[in-house]
């Protein structure tokens, strides 16, 4: 059973959303909404086809795929579905309209297509009474979350007629091609991560009410604090629309017959037509360029108050573990807030899990994938510990959760030299299920004999099958003299014939690598070592160098942010395996500098060269692309914006969807290349020299007379612009090394001005430019 090509029914923000990401993922896709009455009949799917290319977040990764979408209406153009392999409904959430829908698809569906229901809570049961039993072994829920791009998790539904080649086909679809995270849920009402996260905003309120705390406080209190993602309680409901949170709160409370409701407040906001995001206005407002909070009492808005407290920013210097720990023993109404909301929340997940869940792993896995939290509730309750968790439920008069009593060894998860286990529903331990497709780093680190080389910086650990992996462990990851070391040593260990090759990456959760280290670039600096400096430029150089001879595969993994050098070294790897949230570029302009690992040269030699094989194509255009790229610090986006941007190769760099699987993809990548490996040949080009940067330097001064940048950043586009013209001669063959040390040349002579290095303290301080 095989997945190509998917058909949508419901054009609103999730249906859109699905489309998008499935487009963006290279599948063809039917989009179809309701009929309009009059005017265009399929106005509807195609103004939320609009809605999605033009959302924010981006909801493609290039608004480009959007050509894969096929637009039409339920009553003219029902017929478009009939070969589509996966049909996924995403209508009103209300049985009846979505049972009609099922009874119009059953006629027309091939025997082995799939129907799935993106609803949120209605019992798949439900939906497929009166169905045939074909239909029933075809039939499942695809729970996605908002927005689909971005939120990993997609919740399965079987119901117990769902066949397992059903379940086989959407879970590898689902996982390969779209990058999903997949929890297989009960069929009960909210299923898993949905009963669990409008519990915890519900509870959020009612604490809010209880100790008098503002929105902000809420806010601050429930964010990254706690492990949250940074839209807390209310800005997530603003997110989602309180008439979405109200509707899926009444139905829980209806189908489950536990206390779901929000405030009264909360209905009088959203019939006032306050919805959040969608209207404009919901908890938080935005006037002009500010945002104002509601004021729960009075339901107007005021001017946001940030929360300062030092208490509060302390524990963010700290790990979670630790923080939540600190946090429960905060003073005040922000520590009875706190206390009692995790010892809530987590007394509901203890009663809740054996109803809606297989084991406690999928509802850890499930709020972490779907509501963006650090590390599910199970894992925070062992770092809460188990006598906080009594004490506090025997204060609030809870009883004593028979999950809670079973974990006799005082913790939901254990950890051994074997990995990792968790307590199961009859009180053993069992391991925790692998994740399909994923090498987990940290099973690795654990296995005996795995862990080659380490260090505080970075770690060499046999991937098995004869792959190296280089991890770099340095605070965001940044390209240092510790990781920059390790590099030449697995370079070293993979030549004396014991590996095949080396796969560059990490699993860190943001950061692939942000770069070089400016903190050691600002050391040598301010102590006017220039030689020093000018040797760190040059090993970092020789160690991308390095990467591109080796006489062995060299595969990057990057993901997330990919920037300055993080990204020069990727760049200079035999292959690029991509995750598709990929936000790489050459950053340097921002603090006052050029690429001088590389990355000025790799660009300039990728773009000229791929412009030889056409005899009209004008070589300034390359040097052209090089130019605007580097000196406007362009970042993608997303893979697919890396891949049309020239970080990515069109053909030798290659995507995954899901980031579970990056580096198991990798190492693939690693093991095809192998067996007849032969390293790069030396390259060269003829630098176009003075006329071409004449052309650049215009460019600049333009710019400049026209306020779009400032005389330093004149300054630095001339330095780019001698380097990418090989100097301000003649056109001249170069080779690689000669731009190589055109770039370190200028990168110090940027290094020594004054603007320069405010721009680095600055960014050092904030983690933003500035532009001086």
């Amino acid at each position: 059973m095989r997945i190509a090509k998917l058909g949508v029914v419901g054009a609103g923000t999730m249906g859109s959303g699905i489309a998008a990401l499935a487009a963006s993922a290279g599948i063809p896709v039917v989009l179809l909404d309701i009929a309009a009455r009059e005017g265009d009949r399929s106005f509807p799917a195609k103004a939320g086809l609009e809605r999605a290319k033009k959302a924010r977040p981006a909801a493609f990764m290039d608004v480009a795929r959007a050509s894969l979408i096929s637009l039409g209406n339920l009553d003219d153009d029902l017929q478009l579905l009939a070969d589509c392999d996966l049909i996924l409904e995403a209508i009103i959430e209300q049985p009846a309209p979505k049972q009609a829908l099922y009874a119009r698809l059953e006629p027309l569906r091939k025997p082995n297509t799939i129907i799935a229901s993106n609803t949120s809570g209605i019992p798949m049961k439900v939906l497929v009474e009166g169905r045939s039993d074909g239909f029933k072994q075809h039939f499942l829920g695809m729970h996605f979350f908002n927005p689909p791009r971005y939120l990993h998790l997609l919740e399965i539904i079987p119901t117990p007629d769902t066949s397992p080649d059903t379940i086989a086909a959407t879970r590898q679809f689902s996982e390969v091609v779209l990058g999903k995270g997949i929890v297989i849920a009960k069929d009960v009402p909210g299923f898993v991560a949905n009963r669990l996260g409008v519990y915890g905003m519900v509870a959020a309120m009612k604490g809010m009410m209880e100790t008098g705390l503002t929105i902000d406080e809420v806010d601050a209190l429930t964010g990254p604090l706690l492990g949250r993602a940074k839209s807390a309680t209310f800005r997530t409901a603003d997110i989602t629309g309180l008439d979405v949170l109200l509707h899926v709160s009444k139905g829980l409370s209806a189908s489950t017959g536990e206390d779901f409701s929000m405030p009264d407040w909360v209905a009088r906001l959203a019939e006032s037509g306050r919805l959040g995001d969608k209207t404009g206005g919901g908890f938080y407002k935005k006037v002009g360029k500010d945002i104002t909070t509601l004021d729960w009492h009075t339901l107007e808005y005021g001017p946001q108050k940030k929360v300062d407290d030092p208490a509060l920013a302390a524990l963010m210097k700290e790990p979670l573990e630790k923080r939540l720990t600190m946090a429960e023993k905060l003073p005040g109404k922000y520590g009875e807030f706190v206390r009692n909301y995790l010892l809530r929340m987590s007394h509901y997940v203890l009663v809740t899990t054996p109803s809606i869940a297989y084991d406690l792993v999928s509802v850890d896995r499930a709020i972490e994938w779907g509501y963006a939290w650090d590390a599910g509730p199970f894992q925070q309750m062992d770092a809460l510990g188990n006598d906080f968790l009594k004490e506090g439920f025997a204060r609030l008069k809870l009883d004593e959760p028979l999950m809670l009593a079973k974990a006799k060894s005082g913790a939901f998860y254990t950890a051994s030299d074997a990995g990792f286990s968790y307590l199961a529903e009859d009180g053993s331990l069992k391991p925790v299920p692998e994740i399909s497709g994923r090498i987990a780093l940290d099973t690795v680190r654990r296995r005996a004999g795995s862990a080659v080389e380490q260090s505080k910086d970075a770690n060499l650990l046999d991937l098995g099958d004869g792959v190296l992996l280089l991890e770099a462990r340095s605070k965001m990851n940044t390209m240092g003299a510790g990781v920059l070391g390790m590099l030449r040593t697995g370079l070293d260990r993979v030549a004396s014939g014991k590996y095949v090759g080396l796969v560059i990456g990490n699993d860190d959760a943001r950061a692939y690598s942000a770069g070089a280290d400016l903190g050691a670039v600002v050391a040598q600096t301010q102590a006017g070592d220039w030689k020093g400096l000018d040797e760190m430029v040059r090993y970092f150089q020789d160690g991308a160098q390095l990467v591109r001879r080796a006489p062995f595969p060299v595969v990057a993994a990057p993901f997330g942010l990919t920037l300055g050098g993080g990204c020069e070294y990727a760049l200079h790897c035999d292959r690029i395996q991509a995750h598709a949230e990929l936000y790489m570029g050459l950053v340097e302009a921002g603090v006052g500098l050029i690429p001088a690992g590389g990355g000025t040269k790799e660009l300039l030699f990728r773009f000229t060269q791929a412009l030889e094989p056409y005899d009209e194509a004008d070589p300034f255009e390359a040097v052209k692309r090089a130019f605007k790229l580097i000196a406007m610090a362009t970042t993608s986006t997303s893979a697919l914006e890396a891949r049309n941007l020239g970080f990515l190769r069109p053909v030798a760099d290659r995507i995954t969807m899901n980031r579970d699987r990056l580096i198991a993809d990798a190492k693939a990548r690693v093991l095809d290349l192998a067996p007849d490996y032969v390293s790069p040949a030396p390259r060269t080009i003829t630098a176009l020299g003075k006329s071409a940067m004449g052309n650049l330097l215009y460019a600049g001064w333009a710019m400049h007379e026209g306020g779009a940048i400032t005389e330093h950043e004149v300054r630095i586009a001339r330095e780019l612009a001698y380097v990418l013209c090989g100097g301000d001669g003649p056109p001249r063959v170069v080779t690689e090394q000669d731009i190589l040390d055109l770039e370190r040349e200028a990168f110090l002579r940027l290094l020594g001005t004054k603007e320069t290095q405010e721009r680095i303290a600055y960014t050092l301080k904030t983690g933003k430019p500035l532009r001086n």
